[in-house]
């Protein structure tokens, strides 16, 4: 048995190696992040009314739906706000860090042949996927220890040792978690795209069921590790029993995909490809037909995700507006705009929201273009008579329509579940509106996705950094307070607040001037560089 980790150690170590840089920007980033942010924290709301009339907008079943529930509303402190406000969220970003370098590790280096070198070399035969988790496992308790160590050193009064070392262990177990779950699908999957989407589509759905929990039946909040992790009750009572069941689910997790992977051929998957056709269709002999083949699944996939994400927020549109009317201080911090309900004012939010989560499957769809030049599948396209402008236009015209997609089946979700729990609901036109003039913003990143593809393709990773900061301002700014000049970054603080606001038809003829410039510039030196 010790022979099939023959090894590990040394695997370990060239992974490192290999992927010292990266590793090193997200557990500096993960880390420099949530310790910036409680930084931030006792000056924002200084004064105890202030924590008073934020810890009363926590109880909107909106906001604990986004954020997860608060242990410390009674007494406000900014270690309770902390914990509520950053736990979740910091755990996700641990979660993404450990599903793409487990995926890149495994799946990916099994795809392209890497591991099939390794494996003639004296390893054993489960010591790549034991290095790859052992790996994420160091990574993340490194997280562990900066976040915890950084925060109490932070001096703040409310945030402990004990707390804060909480606060970075629950960040930690969710990223071992993951990393866990991303190898069992690992051996499940046959290819990286799928391997991916499984994982995010995992995370997804558990970001729902901890929200669906959170605001209904609690016991529903223990079935997801996000939801777990906030039973920790951080800077509250610190909890330790979350941690401990996560770190032992992972172990099974773990111990599972070693099983799997002992008795599967390399190259192959438990679920099996589905064959192709004798024929090929006729779709297939041009490049926007065989764009459209390769993303059907993720456009189909994403599309329902969108779809549910959609009906999870209008949900909780009835509680919503019963809350809304009852809460003095919540109606005095929401501004009360004539002819426009408080839910209404609110509901401009929540597209916001869903709208920078839709632009996600936007850029994977455009960005698959730059996977399918390091896997040398473009070099083969060129070599018959294909252009290189047909080629990126392609997967350009799939990201830019999908926009509307993506905006239509998360409105589509949202009315059909407002109608259920609203009395007076708001009209199916009006929330497309407030969802199309966010169009314009997602095709900004497109726009970024295309420019670093065809100038810098080894940097379109800053588009996912860029998205990363939008959402931030977007879904914590106004919580944090953060300066003016850092919420115009995001493309979608210039959109209008429809139906609150009134659309200006030249503000989004710029921001379009801007995606299409992007785009134009990306679409010619495309055509000039030389292809990998």
């Amino acid at each position: 048995m010790a022979k099939k980790f023959t090894n590990t150690r040394v695997l370990i170590g060239f992974i490192f190696r290999r992927d010292r840089i990266r590793l090193l920007l997200w557990i500096l980033g993960i880390a420099i992040f949530a310790i910036s942010i409680a930084a931030l924290l006792p000056d924002l709301y200084p004064d105890k009314a202030d924590k008073l009339v934020l810890a009363e907008t926590m109880k909107n079943p909106a906001v604990t739906f986004m954020l997860g529930p608060s242990a410390g509303l009674n007494n406000y402190t900014d270690g309770a706000m902390m914990g509520h406000f950053m736990l979740v969220f910091t755990a996700m970003f641990a979660a993404i860090m450990s599903i793409l370098l487990v995926t890149r590790h495994t799946r990916e280096d099994e795809e392209d042949g890497r591991i099939e070198m390794i494996y003639s070399l004296p390893l054993g035969s489960l010591s790549n996927l034991t290095a790859t988790l052992l790996t994420l496992l160091i990574a993340n308790v490194l997280i562990f220890l900066l976040i915890g160590l950084g925060l109490y050193g932070l001096g703040i009064e409310t945030m402990g040792l004990e707390g804060s070392l909480l606060f970075g262990a629950s960040v930690g177990v969710v990223g071992i978690f993951y990393a866990a779950l991303t190898g069992l699908f690992a051996q499940l999957a046959s290819n990286v795209r799928t391997t991916l989407g499984l994982s995010f589509a995992f995370l997804i759905a558990e970001y729902i069921i901890r929200g669906s929990g959170d605001t209904g039946n609690q016991a529903l909040s223990h079935l997801s590790p996000l939801g777990l992790i906030t039973r920790s009750e951080v800077y509250v009572n610190n909890y330790w029993w979350p941690i401990l069941l996560l770190l032992a689910i992972s172990l099974l997790i773990y111990s599972f995909s070693l099983y799997l992977n002992s008795i599967r051929d390399l190259g192959a998957g438990f679920i099996s490809t589905k064959p192709g056709k004798s024929q090929g269709s006729p779709y297939l002999s041009s490049p926007i037909g065989l764009a459209l083949r390769l993303e059907r699944t993720p456009i189909i996939a994403w599309a329902l995700g969108i779809f549910i994400l959609g009906s999870a927020y209008g949900s909780l549109l009835g509680d919503l507006e019963g809350f809304l009317s009852t809460s003095q201080l919540v109606q005095k911090m929401i501004p009360i705009v004539e002819g426009f309900s408080l839910t209404q004012s609110f509901v401009t939010m929540l597209i916001t929201i869903i709208s920078v989560i839709g632009t996600i499957p936007i850029l994977m769809f455009v960005l698959k273009v730059n996977s399918e030049e390091k896997k040398d599948r473009i070099s083969q396209l060129l070599a018959t008579p294909v252009s290189r402008y047909s080629i990126i236009g392609s997967y350009t015209l799939i990201g830019l329509m999908a926009a509307f997609l993506i905006q239509l089946m998360s409105v589509l979700g949202l009315w059909l579940a407002a109608s259920f729990t609203m009395e007076d609901v708001i009209s199916f036109g009006t929330l497309l509106k407030a969802a199309i003039v966010n169009v314009p913003a997602m095709w900004i990143f497109v726009g970024v996705a295309v420019f670093l593809i065809g100038r810098f393709p080894k940097l379109t990773g800053l588009t996912w950094t860029y998205l990363i900061c939008a959402f931030f301002i977007e879904y914590m700014g106004e919580f944090l307070k953060l300066p003016e000049w850092t919420t115009k970054l995001s493309p979608f603080s210039h959109v209008p607040s429809v139906p609150v606001d009134e659309v200006k038809v030249s503000t989004l003829l710029i921001i379009l001037v801007i995606a299409f410039i992007l785009i134009g510039i990306g679409f010619r030196e495309y055509n000039r560089r030389d292809i990998e």
